[in-house]
């Protein structure tokens, strides 16, 4: 069993947190990986990411998919909600997101690899997808499709 004193300098685990209000306040707590002696994927799906156009200030969404394999620690998952919710006020372009949250894991945790798809519905007749991967994944390694269709209306 893992000892929960060693969670005691997270910023968000276990205790009462207030949503940042813009992403550069939000910090991705890393957590030990418990199984460092085998490669696996890690995924987190947003499906109702949102942001804000930094053109009209009207809001975009998303759904986010990424996928990891974990080395030396895990992103801890209520810090990644409330980084997440951070970007709900926060003016950017659909791209400067998704990398965003991308160089953001990688920055916290170091990963063997990293995948990210964003699919953001369209505004103005226009869906963006910007997808960013750091690699190769580890040989062996089982990596499943995102399971979100092309656009056809995606609901």
């Amino acid at each position: 069993m893992t000892d929960p004193s060693i969670y005691d300098n997270r910023a968000e685990l276990g205790h009462a947190s207030a949503l940042p209000a813009t992403p550069d306040e939000a910090r991705i707590d890393p957590v030990p990986n418990p199984h460092t002696d085998v490669d696996y994927v890690a995924r987190f799906v947003a499906p109702e990411f949102t942001s804000i156009c930094p053109v009209t200030g009207q809001p975009d969404f998303a759904h986010l998919v990424i996928d990891y394999c974990p080395a030396a620690h895990l992103v801890e998952s209520k810090s990644f909600k409330l980084l997440l919710g951070a970007y709900r006020n926060h003016g950017a372009f659909h791209e400067d997101c998704t990398i965003d949250i991308a160089k953001r894991i990688i920055a916290a945790v170091s990963p063997k690899w990293l995948r990210i798809s964003g699919y953001w519905y369209p505004r103005g007749g226009i869906p963006i997808d910007v997808f960013y991967q750091t690699g190769e994944p580890p040989k062996g390694v089982f990596v499943p499709e995102t399971g979100v269709q092309p656009y056809r209306g995606r609901g």
